[in-house]
């Protein structure tokens, strides 16, 4: 745990959000977003997501997090009163790091059900104060994505139409995240095949999005906030895709700050990054170098996060929060659902 002293006010990654501004539903068609496009000399545009095979050049690198979100949140009983349990990771099988609500029912020794399933509180889990360590016993048959579901943000206030909605269209691989990485929303299987066709390499990664993602700033300053880990993935075709771009010239384009975070946790020193796998605490704010990504595809963030404070190190925080306030006058959606931002790294 980071301790409090001198450092950034996290108040200066604040703004004001209003709750019209959040989007609750995705749009019908994914890639009909708009899309605010930061220009390199500092002007911004209005556009839609549709534009973004054009923004990119041949030779260049569009980095996806094909990361898949798991049915993480169960709800059941806690004796006679609900409860619920999300999922955060799994240790082992069945034994997972979870968030437990209502936190005081469920210490050590507890346990919640529902029809074919029981979970046993084994221990606390010190990285979160609702942090526990769980297992989970479920009826020979019964799976997790049968019991439980996908777990949406506590902001989204409206049951998700179509649950299939906060899954991107490439998260081909084993349900591993407690969050989608939401920017690869926007992108389609035609869109993905423009940007391919434009010459431009698409490469996957795999962040598993937990709760160094999602847990806000709490503390004074950004420097005391806990970066939780998160376990990343790089192989050998991506990291192989990666080096090819850049000794050919090209631009290495992060689809998220998931992909941003995976790729700066590995890079290899002359613009690449080291293939393999492991966990990464890493923690991107003002004066953060970044030595792989050179453009970003991300969406608007909430105050006082640490999404917040990696855009802001990446295009400079007086323009981020500038170009939000425009966005929001201008009446662009917010968070999860809503609409994105294009731009090039702060030189």
């Amino acid at each position: 745990m980071r301790t409090e002293g001198a450092g950034t006010p996290t108040e200066q990654f604040d703004y004001p959000l209003p709750a019209r501004a959040i989007a609750q539903q995705p749009l019908a068609e994914r890639s009909s977003s708009r899309m605010l496009v930061l220009e390199p000399e500092g002007t911004s545009r209005d556009s839609r997501v549709t534009e973004l095979p054009r923004l990119l050049r041949p030779g260049d690198c569009l980095v996806v997090n094909d990361t898949r979100v798991r049915a993480a949140r169960l709800r059941g009983w806690v004796g006679e009163r609900s409860g619920e349990i999300l999922l955060l990771r799994e240790l082992a099988a069945g034994r997972y790091l979870a968030l437990a609500r209502p936190a005081r029912a469920l210490p050590p020794g507890a346990a919640m059900a529902g029809e074919g399933w029981r979970v046993l509180v084994e221990s606390v889990w010190p990285g979160h104060p609702a942090g526990r360590e769980v297992f989970l016993q479920a009826e020979p048959g019964v799976e997790l994505a049968e019991i439980g579901e996908v777990p949406l943000p506590p902001y989204l206030k409206q049951r998700l139409r179509d649950p299939g909605r906060y899954q991107t269209v490439y998260a081909t691989g084993p349900a591993v995240s407690a969050a989608a990485p939401t920017a690869g929303l926007h992108l389609t299987e035609t869109l993905l095949q423009e940007v391919e066709q434009a010459g431009v390499l698409v490469s996957r990664v795999q962040l598993e999005v937990g709760l160094a993602t999602f847990t806000p700033i709490r503390t004074k300053t950004i420097e005391a906030h806990p970066m939780h880990a998160e376990r990343y993935r790089i192989g050998a075709l991506a990291a192989a895709q990666v080096q090819s771009t850049r000794s050919a010239g090209g631009r290495v384009v992060a689809v998220g700050t998931t992909a941003v975070r995976c790729l700066e946790s590995s890079p290899d020193g002359s613009g690449g990054v080291l293939a393999g796998s492991g966990e990464t605490e890493l923690y991107l704010r003002p004066g953060s170098h970044f030595r792989v990504v050179d453009g970003l595809l991300t969406n608007f963030h909430q105050p006082r996060s640490s999404l917040l404070v990696l855009v802001s190190a990446f295009y400079g925080r007086d323009r981020v929060l500038a170009e939000y306030s425009g966005a929001l006058q201008r009446g662009y959606r917010f968070l999860s659902f809503g609409d994105c931002m294009f731009g090039w790294r702060r030189a």
